[in-house]
């Protein structure tokens, strides 16, 4: 029997393959939002306890300490809204990413079906063929003994 060749094969490969990549980026971003969601939040907690220390200070140094924190928390806040900017445009992205992949895994999943109804539709015609070429040669043998009968 010849082995089952469907033409689509190759595009199914590459959708396979387009698929992976497609997954591949997205775990790059869901890296990326985690870890800028780890910065933002380590810097928060820093400024936290900066601002716990403030409190605990004496208030003797606590007005000094409070004056240099209020003059950076501008900068801080900046690097913050930064973060969060970031953070907004990767979740974003990821959110695209996440869309392409389930597109591509979706036409994957149809090209699969199709090859799957193809190869079946191929070992049902396979089967008829070779049903076929044994009722024929079940007749010619029986036609051969009926011939050396007669």
């Amino acid at each position: 029997m010849k082995r089952f060749v469907w033409r689509l094969q190759k595009i199914l490969d590459i959708k396979t393959k387009e698929e992976q990549l497609k997954r591949m980026e997205l775990f790059r971003l869901t890296e990326a939002v985690a870890q800028k969601r780890t910065e933002l939040l380590m810097r928060q907690r820093v400024l936290q306890e900066i601002m716990a220390d403030i409190t605990r200070a004496p208030s003797s140094n606590r007005l000094k300490a409070q004056e240099f924190f209020l003059r950076h928390a501008i900068t801080n806040d900046r690097y913050i809204q930064k973060l969060r900017d970031e953070i907004t445009d990767l979740e974003l992205r990821q959110k695209a990413k996440i869309q392409e992949v389930l597109a591509a895994k979706r036409f994957k999943e149809g090209l699969e079906k199709l090859r799957a109804e193809a190869k079946e539709r191929y070992i049902q015609e396979q089967e008829r063929r070779e049903q076929r070429e044994s009722d024929d040669r079940t007749t010619i043998a029986f036609v051969r003994d009926e011939g050396v009968r007669s």
